[in-house]
């Protein structure tokens, strides 16, 4: 086994395509949302919180990210007796809502998008529609 392997790495140019078109999902839908993307490791790469996005959703929407990189799949999909129970194991820091999705480029998770401010399935749509916009990036 190897001592060490390459790793893909999500760049803040690819982030910032990917909020660009989040933005633009957000705003034809007629829902201004809170767009977070993070890397790998959940670390901050580019964040937007749309004129009309709820204040509380700059926290939601990052901790969807946050969620979903760790996890490595999409958000919302654990049982609900659990959520308590994350919430506490984390600190606050993981959560069950919808709208988190891991960014998977060859099979590799790269990052993730979380989105706040709409309903989950509204902030779901635009997570799609982030990463979208990224070249080669595994499709939900």
């Amino acid at each position: 086994m190897a001592d060490v392997v390459p790793h893909l790495k999500l760049t803040h140019e690819g982030a910032m395509k990917m909020l660009a078109a989040g933005m633009a999902k957000a705003k034809a839908m007629g829902q201004d949302q809170c767009i977070t993307i993070v890397d790998d490791g959940g670390h901050l790469l580019a964040f937007v919180r749309m004129d009309g996005g709820r204040v509380l959703s700059t926290h939601t929407s990052r901790k969807k990210a946050m969620t979903a990189a760790s996890n490595r799949r999409p958000t919302g999909g654990l049982d609900p007796a659990n959520e308590v129970k994350l919430a506490i194991a984390s600190d606050g820091m993981m959560t069950n809502l919808m709208g988190g999705l891991p960014v998977i480029v060859d099979g590799h998770v790269i990052g993730a998008v979380g989105v706040g401010s709409g309903t989950g399935e509204q902030d779901l749509e635009v997570a799609k529609a982030a990463i979208a916009a990224l070249p080669g990036a595994q499709a939900f």
